[in-house]
């Protein structure tokens, strides 16, 4: 039942951040349904984010909505069941165990590598770009990873370990470019089936295997984007895992979405309809877990390139729209636009940052130099 309380609570919260309901801002939101205000005020960020896929609301520029608020902390202001019910949970079980992570991935990653084709640029890279003197995603890609080579000083014949490798674009990079043999790990079977065929004819293996199972040694070791999945109850037994696999003189480059507050939950929303139980892990926890079994050489914040990268994957998933959507429905259309669009919403409110971050075994010998 619509409650014209909860409208005047929301519509003087949004004032706030400076969003006038059914205004005339690029960032005002206009309500199609008056129930909306309640369900905000009851549900928080996951019944924002669900009132939208249900055409509740609507905004001209979600992205730049969604960096209001996040810069006035609206939602700390709004807290919902469902957050303080995940914080609980969060203390008490482990949603990333081995049979767990399967579901998780699954649940994202093989919902169809077309969709991905025509998102992503032609690469395949779903991390974020490095846009500095690049003027296109592909450009912007090449950049990261080329960096991301360097600052490990890759040298042919190295043994490089990638754990979650995706589509196998930076194991394809570091061996045609640089001359390394790439072993990439993975538990998404579409992942693994295209990543084989991008990667065919050079010597990199894709398999099926979870980092916890590997058990050799690397002169490298690389992660991008993958131990937002691990959960802040696995993250010291991720490090083990590393400094177990890396040979004493070696590298080990994380790339990691970096969260500027401690936290043992994930956003209810992004939770339960795009990536299942992921953690964004803050400087401490990720310190926490390296202490005494690896050294800090590096750490590298670009986060607000993650904006751009996020706005072009919403520009090509736009624009390649008609020719998946007899896969998918116009709810997923919406919720995928909402993903995209609020994610780059947050790194321009510096909500969330990206970090890259070297790490050597406290063996290594000499002086690290970083590179930029």
């Amino acid at each position: 039942m619509f409650s014209q309380g909860a409208k005047k609570r929301v519509t003087e919260l949004l004032s706030i951040a400076g969003i006038q309901v059914n205004g005339g801002a690029p960032w005002d939101i206009q309500v199609h349904n008056e129930d909306f205000y309640k369900r905000v005020l009851g549900g928080g960020s996951l019944a924002l984010g669900e009132s939208f896929m249900d055409e509740w609301w609507d905004c001209e520029r979600p992205d730049e909505f969604i960096s209001k608020v996040l810069s006035t902390d609206l939602e700390h202001i709004v807290r919902s069941p469902a957050v303080i019910g995940e914080i609980m949970l969060s203390k008490i079980l482990n949603f990333q165990t081995r049979s767990k992570a399967v579901d998780n991935v699954h649940k994202h990653y093989d919902i169809g590598n077309e969709l991905f084709i025509k998102m992503l640029d032609e690469r395949m890279v779903y991390t974020c770009a490095y846009w500095k003197d690049a003027n296109t995603l592909e450009e912007a890609q090449v950049n990261k990873m080329d960096l991301a080579c360097r600052k490990l000083m890759l040298e042919p014949g190295m043994k490089v370990l990638d754990i979650g490798c995706g589509w196998g674009s930076f194991a394809k990079y570091a061996a045609e470019k640089y001359g390394c043999t790439v072993t990439g790990i993975s538990i998404s079977h579409e992942q693994i089936d295209l990543g084989k065929k991008i990667c065919a004819g050079l010597p990199v293996e894709i398999r099926y295997q979870d980092y916890r199972e590997v058990n050799e040694k690397f002169d490298r070791i690389t992660c991008f984007g993958m131990i937002e999945h691990v959960g802040q109850k696995n993250h010291r037994a991720y490090m083990e895992v590393v400094n177990r696999c890396l040979k004493d003189d070696g590298l080990f480059l994380l790339q990691t979405v970096g969260n500027p507050y401690t936290r043992t939950y994930p956003d209810p929303w992004i939770s339960k309809y795009i990536f299942p139980n992921c953690t964004v892990p803050s400087v401490n926890q990720l310190g926490e877990a390296s202490e005494g079994l690896l050294y800090v050489e590096d750490l590298h914040n670009f986060g607000l390139y993650y904006d751009r990268t996020l706005m072009a994957w919403h520009n090509n998933f736009v624009q390649h729209w008609d020719e998946i959507k007899h896969q998918y429905d116009e709810r997923f259309y919406r919720m995928w636009r909402y993903y995209l669009l609020s994610c780059a919403g947050g790194f321009r409110a510096k909500r969330n940052f990206l970090w890259q971050i070297v790490f050597s075994k406290r063996t290594r010998p000499g002086l690290y130099i970083a590179v930029r």
